[in-house]
């Protein structure tokens, strides 16, 4: 979809709807084409990654894997990779035929970073590469590995010990705080973690098990995020990793659409003009859906369509890609209270940085209530038998939205989709749920078998 005049009147009933709490499809007025984009993006932005700055951060994390499978066992199966399943929910495809009045068109299946070894959420990829990337830099200006070592070797009291001089700050709802807290502190390093008060108590009592320090605040996402950089004034051996504005995490996340090519070509799965890529992230801050899209966008072009899910209370990336203000903006501006069980996505104010890049690529953001990201919490235990996180389910009305809203029927006709729908993918991304205790799960997926709602 090329980018078209911006009516202020659909404007304001975006607007409207959000503040009212309503379940809405935006679809991207600002889009252009992959070309257009990429070459104005180019210009704005000369840090952004390239196709093989991202190759190169994919064998960055490979080097790692010896020392990966030493720290971590769960990744000697995968040889020390971290990476997840690519599978097809035909059953869930099915169990919801009932509800909304008719089938997904298309194979749709789901990513399954609800799952990825070491922290069991979409953040393990970007969080632990921008760990692996400070400590690799400082191992080989130390002399303790070079380029072409057995990184396994970093198993070690030496490495320890130059590790242990830094210490990682980062702020965090619960998600990224995990995947830095495990990865840092396994590797030797100190690390502490401000989290807002939307964070779940279980993660909070897991990353000080892990040796973390936890800094609780009253406030939202953004205090919690403005408070762990200030920390880190004081000390050059104090070592902030922003969520929003890090261009290691954002080409850490974008490893992700390499590797999903990989399981594409894998299966033979076509992605042109004639099968169309469908992908459904979501959205908190905005990092790690920004960067696979942007990823996926270098490698497919105008063949992956994107789509951001956030929870009705938390709107933020929608609200500031609809206003193009970006973040300059937060949902408490629309009196909106920011209270979500979806917590990796409880964000009031997206990535400046992250909004600006995919306001061109990405075709449109969604807004979906907590009590549906429950039910179909529910349906998917039922009938897929994994256990994700409420947030992780943001991503699965996507495809429901395109075939059953009349907003996404007409952005299929406009954009002449209709006819390939046959032969299109759709990939839901599943972004935690793999560290959920096994209790807090079972209310999870209690508390979503008595929701009641509609389509």
């Amino acid at each position: 979809m090329e980018s078209k005049t911006i009516d202020k009147s659909n404007i304001d009933s975006v607007l409207s709807d959000l503040k009212a709490y309503k379940e809405q499809l935006w679809i991207n007025p600002h889009k252009k084409k992959y070309s257009e984009a990429i070459a104005t993006l180019e210009e704005e932005f000369s840090i952004l990654p390239t196709l093989d700055d991202i190759i190169e951060a994919d064998q960055r994390l490979r080097r790692f894997a010896p020392l990966f499978q030493k720290l971590f066992p769960e990744t000697i199966a995968k040889n020390g990779l971290i990476e997840s399943e690519l599978t097809p929910i035909e059953a869930f495809q099915r169990s919801l035929i009932t509800f909304i009045g008719g089938r997904i068109i298309g194979s749709w299946s789901a990513k399954l970073d609800s799952h990825l070894e070491i922290a069991g959420s979409v953040k393990a990829r970007g969080g632990v590469y921008e760990v692996i990337y400070l400590a690799e830099q400082l191992a080989l200006k130390s002399g303790l590995i070079t380029i072409s070592s057995d990184y396994s070797v970093l198993d070690s009291s030496e490495a320890r010990n130059l590790f242990s001089q830094y210490t990682l700050v980062v702020g965090s709802t619960g998600n990224l705080g995990l995947s830095i807290g495990i990865i840092g502190t396994a590797l030797g390093f100190n690390v502490t973690v401000h989290m807002s008060q939307d964070a779940k108590s279980w993660k909070v009592e897991l990353l000080k098990h892990k040796g973390v320090e936890v800094v609780l605040h009253a406030s939202d996402y953004s205090m919690a995020v403005e408070e762990g950089r200030k920390s880190t004034l004081q000390s050059p051996y104090c070592y902030f990793i922003d969520d929003e504005n890090s261009i290691l995490l954002f080409t850490g996340y974008a490893v992700a659409a390499l590797r999903l090519k990989e399981q594409l070509d894998s299966k033979n799965q076509i992605v042109d003009d004639a099968h169309p890529l469908f992908i459904y992230l979501p959205c908190g801050v905005g990092g790690a859906p920004g960067g696979i899209s942007y990823g996926l966008k270098l490698i497919y072009g105008d063949n992956v369509r994107i789509f951001f899910a956030e929870p009705t209370h938390s709107p933020c990336m929608l609200l500031g890609l609809a206003t193009e203000k970006h973040n300059a903006i937060s949902v408490s501006e629309l009196g909106l209270d920011n209270i979500t069980d979806a917590d990796g996505l409880a964000v009031g104010r997206a990535s400046g940085f992250v909004g600006r890049v995919v306001s061109t690529l990405i075709d449109g953001a969604y807004t979906i209530s907590d009590d549906k990201l429950y039910w179909l919490l529910y349906m998917f235990s039922l009938s897929e038998h994994k256990g994700l996180e409420p947030s992780a389910l943001a991503g699965f009305t996507g495809p429901i939205n395109l075939f059953y809203d009349t907003v996404g029927f007409e952005y299929l006709l406009e954009n002449n989709l209709l006819e390939k729908m046959e032969n299109a993918h759709h990939i839901s991304w599943a972004t935690g749920g793999g560290l959920v205790p096994e209790s807090i799960m079972t209310e999870f997926i209690s508390r979503g078998e008595k929701t009641k709602i509609e389509f």
